[in-house]
């Protein structure tokens, strides 16, 4: 066997111990950056980066990606001591995880350089940038470690930065910041009957939140979960899990969960006891909602549907709008979205969510309740949204959150509504951030 040979033969991914999960981790990473993929998406296709990984390579290979793209900015802050100019993907990619793996994995310095030179070399477009990937994670094995506590300021993009900056100021944004890089977040429960959830916390090893919610202590197989099978209780952030609750009593009202996919508020609705239409224009996205109520032994009406065509028999007692919106509250889980976005599309979506709450109002029986909400930290979607449909419509008459939610009085604006942040309950691993409104009609 030539030299060549042995050498390419030791760049297989199969042939060297954790190549096949760190170059299915670049992979995911081109995905996100240079296609546009969610990593939700890539994950899930039969045919993406993690298929025919053994189950312990696909889980690294995610959490690799994954850290890597919560960590980007301040990553490439400290190769840009390094580099004058950004070298092709495939050589920059794995100049990434080993900055990732070295700062946030303690693997050794030396070799996370050597599985980059690997992966680069590997790469038909990278080969020739072997040598520089070698160069440059050498020194960042030696200085890389400085550098890292210097660019924590980078790990916002600057596009929602400076409307967080402006919005909260420069303290909370290093908070909200802080919250989103903290590593993944816990995974929250909500119980089909909140009566139990105190049953269900001792159950599961939970933690009992002050609003009711669970959060699981230990990261676990959920379907293995005690109550996963009879439908006891479903995945739901404890934020998310709040507008719902904003309606108050709802037991035999006709309510409207507009764009409910993927259907926790639902589920939340049917369980109190009312009389629920889900409307949303995604049929796969109802997917899980269909799932889920088979699994709960719930029922809602669903309607596939685009809200700005469709228009219901007669006005409902109560809307939930959880409007589609930038998301820019759930970072902490998906920490590929600030990659996938620049921010401008936040006027589109203000205009979609002032025709969708202008629209829904319409549909809203005298004397009933709307809650507005966005999994969104910009005020542009939340505050700024409401304040102007009310300049507009003097009868919405805004409601005060029903007492006995378990609410910090730190998440009510000045105006009354819910404001949740990514750093708030920091010590309890965090929420997602979310903007909610009540109102009433007449």
């Amino acid at each position: 066997m030539s030299r060549a040979q042995a050498r390419a033969g030791a760049d297989r991914p199969e042939a060297v111990p954790g190549l096949a999960a760190r170059s299915a981790a670049a992979a995911l990473l081109a995905g996100v950056l240079e296609r546009g993929a969610s990593l939700a998406d890539q994950i899930a296709a039969p045919a993406g980066p993690l298929a025919g990984l053994v189950p312990a390579d696909r889980a690294r290979a995610q959490a690799l990606a994954t850290g890597a793209l919560r960590h980007l900015g301040r990553i490439d802050a400290v190769l840009s001591a390094f580099l004058t100019k950004p070298p092709a993907a495939p050589a920059l990619n794995a100049l990434r995880l080993a900055v990732a793996e070295t700062r946030l994995d303690a693997v050794p310095a030396h070799a996370a350089v050597d599985a980059a030179v690997r992966l680069t070399r590997q790469h038909p477009k990278g080969r020739h940038l072997a040598g520089l990937v070698n160069a440059v994670g050498r020194r960042i094995g030696e200085r890389g470690a400085e550098l890292w506590e210097t660019a924590a300021e980078a790990e916002t993009p600057p596009w929602l930065a400076k409307p967080l900056r402006r919005a909260y100021g420069p303290e909370v944004l290093a908070a909200i910041t802080a919250a989103h890089h903290a590593g993944p977040p816990p995974v929250d429960l909500t119980p089909r009957d909140p009566a139990a959830a105190a049953l269900w916390a001792e159950r599961l090893g939970a933690e009992l939140l002050p609003t009711g919610s669970l959060r699981l202590r230990t990261r676990s197989q959920l379907s293995a979960l005690p109550g996963y099978e009879s439908g006891d209780w479903w995945v739901q952030d404890v934020a998310a899990a709040l507008p719902a609750r904003l309606l108050g009593p709802v037991a035999g009202l006709r309510v409207l969960d507009l764009c409910a996919a993927p259907g926790g508020k639902t589920l939340q609705l049917a369980a109190a006891g009312a009389r629920v239409t889900a409307l949303d224009i995604s049929e796969g996205r109802l997917g899980r909602l269909r799932d889920n109520l088979a699994r709960t032994g719930l029922g809602a009406e669903i309607v596939v549907a685009d809200a700005r065509d469709w228009a219901p028999e007669a006005p409902f007692d109560a809307i939930l709008l959880d409007a589609p919106c930038s998301a820019t509250g759930t970072i902490r889980r998906h920490p590929d979205l600030p990659h996938l976005r620049g921010g401008a599309e936040v006027a589109a979506l203000t205009g979609l969510q002032a025709a969708l709450l202008a629209r829904a109002w319409t549909w809203l029986a005298p004397g009933g309740r709307l809650v507005y909400c966005v999994c969104s930290l910009l005020p542009a979607e939340g505050e700024e949204r409401i304040a102007r449909f009310r300049a507009e419509t003097p009868e919405a008459r805004p409601l005060p959150p029903p007492a006995g939610l378990g609410l910090d009085p730190a998440w009510i604006t000045p105006e009354g509504a819910l404001r949740t942040r990514p750093d708030f309950w920091a010590e309890r691993g965090g929420m997602d951030g979310f903007f909610a409104a009540v109102l009433a009609r007449g």
